[in-house]
């Protein structure tokens, strides 16, 4: 079987509630290996690395751009102190889900920035990777990774990437990877696909941001919510039929995908390496 790893998995979502335990064996059993559970905002924190320690998977530390509008100045200091109270912990594995969004309305672009080049320095301080969140923002998001660089190319993910070619080869050409999930699975998404195929094979991570960014075949539109029919839930055990989606835009076999999409994983988030060494009994990746 085919195994993977789900590089952006919020399993503290309340949709999950009480069945999560089951939800996450089953992903187990099509096949993900490993899920990266990201925070939020500080009153998370305790919350994913728990989770993280008890199922056996990997977490993140952050504050996201959506929580900026009521995070203080002081979660910068508790993220920074928790950064380095978990120092020594092999399943922390990045710093995030840090970055910025501008789709959502009323939010402090200011603000956001200032929260993610903060965050992008904690993150150099404690030698980390990031998960980030591009919304409608690559730009400024590259521009504040440039300025934060040092010198060194950056370890990480681009979350739920969707912007342009040129866009997509300056996030690589800085270090990261690009994280596919639902999106790409839906037809009219015509650029996402595009770069799905095209992009090169050793840039890009899967990841399904469950409970969100549902793939097409659970989707629901207004109009069917409308008649009643509720919205589809997200779960991580839907990454090898979202992986299934993009190894055909590619071309290659699913094993094929879910072996280059491991190793990338584990080159944007070198930590999972001796995670994914101790729950199979496999040897480290070349």
């Amino acid at each position: 079987m085919a195994t993977f790893i789900d590089t952006h998995c919020h399993l503290d979502a309340p949709e999950f509630g009480a069945e999560m335990p089951v939800l996450r064996a089953h992903a187990a059993e099509r096949g993900v290996a490993m899920c990266v559970i990201p925070a939020v905002a500080v009153f998370n924190f305790a919350t994913v690395r728990e989770l993280a320690h008890a199922q056996g998977d990997a977490y993140a530390l952050g504050i996201h751009p959506l929580c900026t509008g009521e995070a203080k100045d002081e979660d910068l200091e508790a993220l920074d102190a928790e950064l380095a109270a978990r120092r020594d912990d092999p399943r922390l594995v990045a710093v995030g889900e840090i970055g910025l969004d501008y789709f959502v309305e009323g939010l402090d672009g200011e603000k956001q920035e200032r929260f993610f080049h903060t965050q992008l320095q904690l993150a150099r301080k404690h030698g980390l990777p990031v998960l980030i969140h591009v919304r409608r923002s690559v730009d400024k998001v590259l521009k504040h990774l440039r300025q934060t660089a040092g010198g060194r190319p950056w370890q990480g993910i681009a979350h739920a990437f969707n912007g342009s070619g040129q866009q997509a080869g300056a996030c690589i050409e800085l270090g990261l990877k690009l994280g596919f999930g639902g999106a790409v699975t839906f037809e009219r998404a015509l650029q996402l696909r595009r770069l799905a195929s095209t992009l090169p094979m050793e840039s890009i991570v899967m990841e399904t941001d469950a409970p969100d960014i549902q793939p097409h075949w659970i989707y629901r539109t207004q109009a069917q919510r409308d008649a009643g029919e509720p919205q589809g839930r997200n779960e991580p055990a839907e990454l090898p039929r979202i992986a299934e989606v993009v190894a055909d835009l590619r071309g290659i076999g699913i094993d094929a995908l879910a072996e280059a999409t491991t190793r990338n994983a584990v080159a944007a988030l070198p930590k999972l390496q001796s995670l994914l060494s101790v729950s199979d009994g496999r040897k480290p990746l070349a």
